[in-house]
């Protein structure tokens, strides 16, 4: 089975992180978790993003706040779809880790999701590895039936007691 690398920064990010293992679980998607400094421990950062390969993983998902440059040395080491997660920070909201994020040189693409969208990190990941995997994209399909399912269900509830008492 195809696996996700997750790898963050810090501890700090590991709330954000762990919704995309959530989703990955869900799906059934095997993932390694690991917590490395690129900045910190430089050369465990490049032996990690040099392994990959070699441990099955098709995707990395990588989180990072601040100068967030996790993702995009990933990018630039590991040869296919790297993912990035921006988090959200105090001084001024995940703006930084997201420019820091998004704004990859011409041929070391990351793909970004919103501020702390671990979610969508973990989908965006079992989508790509869906391309290949009939199994995963009819778990995918049956995720998005979910989904509708709730909304239609909030909706039913919505006409059936009215906007006041929902919301009370």
């Amino acid at each position: 089975m195809s696996k996700v690398g997750i790898v963050m920064g810090s501890d700090s990010d590991l709330p954000v992180m762990a919704k995309a293992a959530e989703i990955l679980e869900e799906l059934g998607v095997e993932y390694e978790m690991t917590i490395i400094s690129a900045h910190r421990e430089p050369d465990v950062f490049f032996a990690y993003a040099r392994s990959p390969e070699e441990k099955g993983f098709k995707v990395i998902i990588a989180g990072a706040g601040m100068a967030a440059h996790l993702p995009g040395m990933c990018a630039a080491i590991f040869p296919m779809p790297v993912l990035g997660i921006p988090m959200h920070t105090t001084s001024l909201g995940g703006r930084d880790s997201l420019y820091s994020i998004v704004q990859m040189p011409s041929g070391i693409p990351v793909a970004t999701v919103a501020i702390n969208g671990g979610a969508n990190a973990g989908l965006l990941a079992a989508k790509i590895l869906a391309t290949s995997d009939e199994a995963l994209l009819g778990r995918l399909k049956e995720y998005s039936r979910k989904m509708k399912e709730q909304v239609e269900a909030k909706d039913a509830r919505l006409q059936e007691i009215g906007y006041r008492e929902y919301l009370a």
